[in-house]
């Protein structure tokens, strides 16, 4: 019971603890001169007592819902009867699964599976226990730790100065963890995609113009070696891409000019949350969108004038994804521009250029690093897009510029190959994590590329 509520509990020593710690400097101002006395503010040495009442019962508790399931399995497993215990690790594996399922009310044990109820049981009962344990170790943690925080408060120590330097090692941390959570997902899909590179020439992969992976279980069979050439694959990304950016650059920088420089502040106010909608609707509903939407429509209209459309083409999934990325657009743009120096706009109107002029000669070229950046991004946020393309375009990897043909893309092929029961081992499927690496690279560098035009040409214009 008490470990259950720890955390609200946990939450009432720390308000008693800042008020404590806040009382406690008050009262030293008091006798010592007044408040003007005291290093820090009152409110400091509350947060510092509030801190160290919360951070080490903080530290255990996370410690223990790490440790507690693999040590109650440790003691459990030893109480197992014999013939459970000599088994090899992958039935140790099962026994353990079924005794968590019946912990958890997930899975029934058979009328025959005895010792998986008794081991069950038992580990409900080492649970409720160090449970029972562990919450009057946290809450004693919580409450003793207050003890030397609160006596060490004196007018002259520098609360103010240990609070920030307790906030920074928590940002730093926070940071770090950041930093090591992209570290390990590029780890993680580059070893898998050196297995698959074992497997499949790196060339192949790279140069190749054929895209079958389908592996089969026959040796007889066709298509049994399978083809990994991902030239088809890219080129349907790219295409898709382009596509998307031919819509939402044109129709979002021409919407971020006037709502910038030409409309007024009642209609901005109302015009650009309801642009920035757009943004906020969920990618699935785009995919709906252009699969039942989009899609039909062009390719009806197109068998009115005489062209054969694919059902799943390339223009139809590039389209819906323009619109979704023109707040994108839209909203960068407009910032950049907001951000160009108003004594550059009266500079110009001075010189007798008009409105369009200023726009075109000075306002543009000068927001322009800006733009080009935040279209660099969009064009990284159009390669990665995965719904609409899922739902839109089609699983054949053709070789081709023409847009009213189905084409596939990175996305789409990861998805496929991801989906369902598959075996790790298989070329197939490894393919997948060296596709979606190649994709953190090539949008790694459009980043990169962003960063660099938006950092070279904004200090010649500020």
């Amino acid at each position: 019971m008490i470990y259950s509520y720890f955390l609200p509990l946990l939450l009432v020593f720390t308000i008693i603890a800042y008020y404590l710690g806040m009382n406690r400097a008050s009262t030293a101002a008091r006798g010592n001169g007044g408040r003007k006395t005291l290093h820090s503010l009152p409110g400091y040495y509350g947060i510092y007592t509030a801190i160290w009442c919360a951070v080490p019962a903080l530290v255990l508790y996370g410690l223990w819902q790490v440790l507690e399931s693999t040590i109650i399995t440790s003691m459990v497993t030893q109480r197992l009867p014999l013939q459970l215990r000599n088994v090899t690790p992958a039935e140790m594996t099962l026994v353990i699964n079924d005794i968590k399922n019946v912990v958890s009310g997930d899975f029934v044990a058979a009328a025959g599976d005895v010792a998986i109820r008794e081991a069950a049981d038992t580990y409900l009962r080492l649970q409720q226990r160090f449970r029972m344990i562990v919450g009057l170790m946290l809450i004693a943690v919580a409450a003793l730790s207050i003890i030397p925080a609160y006596r060490k408060i004196t007018p002259v120590m520098e609360a103010r100065n240990a609070v920030e330097k307790i906030v920074t090692y928590f940002l730093l941390g926070c940071s770090a963890i950041a930093v090591l959570t992209t570290i390990g997902i590029i780890f993680s899909v580059l070893f898998e995609a050196i297995r698959f590179f074992k497997a499949v020439p790196i060339t192949d992969f790279l140069f190749g113009l054929d895209w079958s992976p389908q592996m089969a279980i026959r040796q007889d069979q066709a298509g049994s070696s399978g083809a990994f050439g991902a030239i088809p694959v890219f080129a349907g990304t790219m295409l898709i891409a382009m596509i998307a950016m031919l819509v939402a650059i044109p129709i979002g920088l021409m919407s971020a000019i006037y709502l910038s420089e030409y409309a007024d502040r009642k209609f901005r106010t109302v015009a650009k949350p309801l642009l920035e909608i757009l943004a906020g609707i969920p990618t699935v509903v785009y995919g709906f969108f252009a699969a039942l939407v989009v899609a039909p429509l062009i390719r009806d209209t197109g068998a009115l004038i005489g062209l054969d459309v694919a059902s799943e083409s390339a223009l139809a999934a590039g389209t819906v994804m323009g619109v979704m990325i023109i707040p994108f657009v839209s909203s960068l743009s407009d910032d950049v521009i907001h951000a160009v120096p108003q004594s550059l706009r009266d500079g110009s109107y001075a010189l007798g250029a008009t409105k369009y002029e200023t726009i075109r000669s000075v306002i543009i070229p000068a927001a322009l690093p800006g733009i080009v950046g935040g279209i660099l991004l969009a064009v990284s946020r159009a390669i990665g897009e995965t719904m609409i393309v899922v739902m839109a375009a089609g699983l054949s990897a053709n070789l081709t510029a023409n847009p009213f043909e189905a084409v596939t893309t990175v996305t789409v092929q990861i998805v496929t190959l991801l989906v369902g029961d598959q075996e790790f081992d298989s070329p197939k499927t490894l393919a997948a994590f060296a596709l979606g690496l190649f994709l953190f690279v090539f949008t790694l560098i459009l980043n990169f590329i962003a960063l660099h035009v938006v950092r070279k040409y904004r200090e010649h214009y500020e």
